[in-house]
């Protein structure tokens, strides 16, 4: 005689059901904890009991919401009204289905946070298209499995766990022969069902009652402290599935009327040259993770005045190069740099790029300058194609594209024995391409390229492996070998008769691995270079003591020219702009982040969450309410959100005709 238990009875499948979707969010918050540990260095700051309570348990509300989704047709499958289901084929059916569900959604979350230092923030659907162009995707993977190997064995033991405490019902149908038990067995997961499809619907959106809106990523930032804590609150699964064909620009009416919003601020520049255009070269080096952390020249205050950096290359230029106390990248992804650097179009929300506004009508330094008779080019290490560059250059102006199977093609050069086997050819060979192929452009020229050997899987060449020995974390021996390269660039350019007519940029796309706590910061993430280097010496070198970003590259070098014709940029003229008036912006997680006048503000599209002073470097002091300067900078930075979102949507990334 078989043992009764409860998963014997009429309410064993609404019994299982319960615990296995009890044990769902056990498998959440252990994907939860392994985050945290695996990006410890991130969250590790101040961390206290009582905040990491807080943040697990608004995490909750987000895992609920991923869990009802991920789980409705197991759901819908376990109280299913009619008896003739109750067989153990049916139930293995749904215990299969369960543990597939869930192990692709801790895979999800294990995956994404060893991604997330790169990001600091959750994957959303955008990813699928940023690389969509890329082949070497199998081998990046095969590397991190191996690298991450304990996280292999994680996801091993919780499947194994999902499967073996799997909560089996043991109900039988023949158990129930007349058709009154039937009938009653059928009333009662009616009303069962009936009971969960309000709950379900409360928990996919966040709660029933009125007036709540369903959740959004954005809904993470009243459980944090910092920006980038939102990628602890929020899970993997959540934030794929509410980004799924959503509308990702929302015009904001901060304000009501348009002249006043022009007043405030506008991104159109109507240039007012003190001197006739010049056509000087430009030369613009995008370098891949180089963030500003990494150049000793630009910290000489870190470690008590002992820090050397990693690059004593770009140290020589940046001492004969203008360059700034604070400077900031716009983005924390490559394609969020190329339309801040070249477009003077900054990162909201998604990478502009993959946005149905990428479709809109915009134009680049690269555009702007080839209709005043420049020859353009834009340079990528990589395959023709790779992180959709191609297509940007092509939209954006440029008349010529180089690519790794042109490097090949040309019978100067080493060709693929040059490619690194993941990303592209090494910096160094391909750095001398770019200047052999710059001297056969016809003068004057725009040029712009970006790098890619500073980048994960974090490898040197070689004959490089015992010279760039490994640092304090991966990259270093990668900005090493990047910095020589650049080296060896400015030192065969400056050999070349087109060198002195020529504005050279240099700036990274976005930082990468940190070992300092002020770069580990909301603000420190975004903390990137701006080097402007003019052989000629007119524009004077120095640190100056005002704030610069990526979006401002495209104004300043259209001033230092002398351009006098309408265009857009979300940024400044560092020439022109007076260091009180220079700032920066970006996006993080919902939170706008805005920098100026000594204070970076922190606003989450409503209210500001907090304002610092930029001499706050680990940014422990929450000054809000408490400074003179947050109101107009609430009003500024309202205005720059307003003009990008309508800019966005209504096509108007042009001057008006």
């Amino acid at each position: 005689m078989k043992k009764r238990t409860i998963l014997n009875t009429q309410m064993g499948p609404v019994i299982a059901l319960v615990a296995n979707l009890a044990m769902a969010f056990v498998y959440y918050s252990i994907a939860r904890v392994e985050f945290l540990l695996e990006n410890w260095d991130l969250f590790s700051a101040d961390l206290t009991f009582a905040h990491l309570c807080r943040m697990f348990g608004g995490g909750f509300m987000f895992d609920r919401t991923a869990i009802v989704y991920t789980h409705m047709l197991y759901i819908l499958m376990m109280l299913f009204p009619l008896l003739i289901k109750e067989t153990p084929l049916y139930h293995r059916i749904c215990k299969w289905l369960f543990v597939v569900v869930n192990a692709i959604t801790l895979v999800a979350n294990l995956a994404d946070s060893v991604y997330f230092p790169y990001t600091s923030r959750r994957t959303t659907t955008s990813v699928f298209q940023e690389f969509d162009n890329e082949n070497n995707l199998g081998g990046i993977f095969l590397t991190e499995v191996v690298n991450h190997w304990y996280l292999v064995l994680l996801a091993i033991v919780v499947v194994w766990l999902m499967w073996k405490l799997y909560v089996m019902p043991r109900t039988q149908r023949t158990d129930y022969p007349t058709l009154r038990q039937r009938w009653k067995f059928a009333g009662w997961y009616t009303l069962f069902l009936a009971a969960a499809v309000p709950l379900c619907i409360g928990g996919a959106r966040g709660g029933l009652g009125t007036g709540i809106r369903p959740i959004t990523i954005n809904n993470a930032n009243q459980y944090v402290d910092r920006p980038v804590e939102c990628g602890l609150v929020l899970n993997t699964p959540f934030a794929l599935l509410r980004t799924i064909g959503k509308s990702v620009f929302v015009v904001p009416d901060y304000y009501k009327s348009q002249d006043e919003l022009q007043r405030v601020f506008t991104p159109i520049h109507i240039p007012s040259p003190t001197h006739a255009f010049q056509k000087k070269n430009v030369v613009i080096l995008i370098v891949e993770s180089f963030g500003r952390e990494y150049i000793g020249a630009l910290n000489k205050d870190l470690e008590g005045g002992k820090y050397k950096g990693y690059t004593p290359n770009v140290d020589k230029l940046v001492r004969k190069s203008r360059v700034y106390k604070y400077s900031f990248c716009n983005g924390r992804k490559s394609i969020d740099g190329m339309p801040s650097v070249l477009c003077g179009i900054p990162m909201f929300v998604e990478p502009f790029v993959l946005t149905p506004a990428s479709m809109n009508s915009y134009t680049s330094i690269a555009g702007i300058l080839g209709k005043e008779g420049y020859e353009t080019a834009f340079f990528h290490g990589a395959n023709r194609g790779s992180m959709g560059f191609l297509a940007f250059a092509n939209k954006t102006g440029f008349q010529e594209y180089y690519g790794r199977q042109d490097y090949d093609a040309d019978s100067r050069f080493g060709g693929d024995k040059d490619f690194d086997g993941n990303w592209g050819i090494w910096d160094e060979p391909f750095l001398q391409y770019w200047c052999a192929k710059i001297g056969e452009l016809r003068q004057p020229f725009m040029t712009a390229l970006f790098t890619v050997s500073s980048h994960h899987p974090f490898e040197v060449p070689e004959q490089y492996r015992g010279v760039f020995k490994e640092g304090k974390v991966p990259i270093h021996k990668c900005i090493r070998y990047t910095d020589m390269a650049i080296g060896k660039f400015f030192e065969n350019a400056s050999k070349q008769p087109w060198f002195k007519n020529t504005i050279f940029v240099m700036t990274s796309d976005h930082t990468n691995q940190s070992c300092h706590a002020e770069y580990e910061t909301d603000l420190g993430l975004f903390a990137s270079p701006i080097i402007i280097y003019d052989p000629s010496g007119e524009v004077q070198p120095g640190m100056q003591d005002a704030v610069a970003q990526q979006i401002d590259i495209m104004p300043t070098v259209l001033g230092i020219l002398g351009y006098d014709k309408p265009y857009l940029s979300f940024g400044c003229d560092l020439m022109s702009t007076p260091a009180e008036d220079t700032y920066a912006v970006n996006y993080l997680n919902g939170t706008y982040q805005y920098v100026k006048d000594g204070y970076v503000l922190q606003f989450d599209g409503q209210k500001t969450k907090a304002v610092y002073a930029l001499s706050d470097r680990l940014m422990k002091h929450n000054l809000a309410g408490k400074v003179s300067q947050q109101q107009q900078m609430e009003r500024e930075i309202k205005a720059i959100i307003q003009q990008y979102m309508q800019r966005m949507v209504n096509d108007k990334l042009m001057p008006d005709p």
